[in-house]
């Protein structure tokens, strides 16, 4: 109850401050461009809330569009839509229906999307159509953002010409509200604050709710399902220490390969070592202090993106590498491997998956294990959870706070004789039992310093019940043993001589992954009173090996 009320005090506090979404927006002098706020209607007659940007002089001009539900008024976000329209553009920032200023109901994506409504499709066309736009749109934005342009580009609209995406993502269900089957309701209760309406995403959270498996009300809003229809150039920037680089990777492969014919052969991916966002893309990421190379200009890349194929500039970004990716490697070792980018014609690369096998007493070997029923016993207490704290993925970090932790396992492979490079995607195949129906196992790798520090690269979990597929859930009987296989994510790591590789294993990290109450019953969006403490067996015996799939670039 303690807990229950210490969410309810933050959510209403965020609630107190929802006013000052909707107060009245200072001027800021933006010396050759017009900001204007314009209610533009949608083809139901629901009007969304935008803000543009006009540069000063005679138009006609390209337009350039972001859709999100984060704000629109914050100096930094009105800076920078001012910056880009001073290159040339009108910029149209653009709040989804229900949330901010916007009319109508607030479903998340849902009407963004090729269903009935299509919003973003609207907004393209409307811009197309003002005087100050010669008919030519371009998107752009990260994350949330991201996404949007997914949806957006599956409605075709006619006068959508190319695409610039940052940290995206194509199924909410896989990589935002059920990654790896594990549901976040205090996470997500707090999207009220956007809302127009917060009650609306109340509604909608009971909704997703009653679809805990992917179905097809989830498959209804899938872009993987639907890169046929994808047909313009698009630019994507992903990042390492980000779980939505998997989204940022397949985007790019889909619309590469398996897109219309204005998206095959014409796309652009660019990977580098950051966090999730926009403008971080710098080389202080985290604890981890990287090369000056590691800064990439996103405004500028934005710019002569546009400037290519809005206004026909030939400014050689048509010839750069399809590809270009940030090998990562040691900081501060003198002569260390990596941290240098690369540039290559096709991705994922051609590399040897690599078996590392969990061995007894925390060791990590290419060797398969030899002690029969040899096992690593993990305590999973909903109601005592191992922490793991905040909201974003805490990579480029020391995750010792972790690993230290009472039920908390890692495997590390001892110094390495000669430096190992890893570039592509991990697996993780664990043999694991439990004494419940159900329970999360996460998988996380580690670049072990030989000071002790031990450098989150990627994590992932994998919910029990979903260890077969997010189609059905299949529980556990108790003492039985079974594979739970998933990917834990993309990464380009030179690990070091004298470093070590390091695989941590655990079946709690709250409040990131909130926790399972292990039951098998249906998860709900309030923490249940009834739970269950398993007792997990990861197993590492010849019969039950588990292991990390490595893919080793030579």
């Amino acid at each position: 109850m303690q807990k229950l009320a210490k969410a309810c005090l933050m959510i209403v506090s965020i609630l107190v401050c929802c006013p000052a979404l909707y107060a009245a927006v200072p001027p800021l002098d933006f010396k050759g461009v017009t900001e204007q706020h314009i209610m533009i209607p949608m083809r139901d007659g629901v009007e969304l809330s935008s803000y543009i940007y006009i540069p000063d002089g005679k138009g006609p001009w390209p337009v350039l569009m972001e859709q999100r539900y984060a704000g629109l008024t914050a100096k930094g976000t009105r800076t920078s839509f001012a910056e880009m329209a001073s290159h040339g553009y009108v910029v149209c920032g653009v709040n989804f229906r229900g949330s901010q200023k916007s009319e109508g109901t607030w479903v998340g994506y849902r009407d963004l999307q090729w269903g009935e409504k299509r919003d973003g499709y609207d907004v393209v066309e409307w811009l197309a159509k003002q005087p100050w736009s010669n008919g030519k749109i371009g998107t752009f934005g990260s994350s949330q953002a991201g996404y949007a342009q997914n949806y957006l580009a599956i409605t075709q609209p006619p006068h959508l010409v190319c695409q610039f995406m940052i940290d995206t993502g194509l199924s909410l269900y896989h990589e935002g509200y059920f990654i790896g089957g594990a549901a976040k309701p205090e996470r997500f209760k707090g999207m009220s604050a956007v809302c127009r309406v917060p009650a609306h995403n109340d509604a909608l959270m009971k909704e997703w709710f009653s679809h805990p498996d992917y179905d097809d009300y989830w498959k209804a809003e899938d872009c993987t399902l639907h890169f046929d229809k994808m047909n313009v150039p698009c630019f994507t920037v992903g990042s390492w220490y980000d779980y939505m680089c998997v989204g940022s990777v397949q985007s790019f492969i889909g619309r590469q390969y398996k897109g219309g014919p204005n998206s095959r052969g014409q796309q652009k991916l660019y990977v580098g070592p950051w966090l999730h966002g926009r403008f971080n893309k710098v080389n202080k990421v985290g604890e981890m202090l990287y090369p000056d190379n590691a800064n990439f200009d996103m405004m500028a890349e934005m710019i002569r993106w546009f400037d290519h194929h809005l206004k026909g500039v030939d400014n050689g970004i048509d010839q750069d590498p399809d590809v270009r990716y940030y090998a990562m490697g040691a900081v501060g070792e003198s002569g260390a491997p990596g941290n240098e980018w690369r540039a290559v014609k096709d991705w994922p690369l051609k590399t040897t998956e690599t078996s590392y096998y969990l061995q007894p007493k925390g060791k990590l070997s290419l060797a398969k294990p030899v002690e029969t029923g040899s096992f690593s016993q993990i305590i999973a207490d909903p109601l005592n959870p191992a922490k793991i704290l905040g909201r974003g993925f805490p990579g480029a970090r020391d995750a010792r706070v972790v690993e230290q932790q009472e039920n908390v396992l890692t495997f590390s492979t001892g110094p390495l004789a000669e430096a190992v490079e890893w570039t592509g995607n991990v697996k993780a195949e664990l043999l694991v039992s439990s004494s419940a129906k159900d329970s999360d196992f996460i998988v996380r790798v580690t670049d072990v310093y030989p000071d002790g520090r031990s450098i989150l690269i990627i994590d992932m979990i994998r919910r029990g019940r979903y260890r077969d597929g997010f189609e059905q859930q299949k529980f556990m009987e108790p003492g039985k043993v079974y594979k739970v296989a998933f990917n834990v994510g993309w990464l380009s790591q030179v690990f070091n001589k004298g470093h070590e590789i390091r695989v941590t294993v655990t079946s709690t990290g709250a409040p990131f992954y909130e926790p399972n109450p292990n039951t098998g019953e249906p998860i709900t969006i309030e923490f249940p009173d009834k739970v269950v403490v398993a007792k997990n067996k990861i197993h590492h015996s010849p019969k039950h090996a588990s292991r990390i799939l490595a893919p080793i670039n030579p």
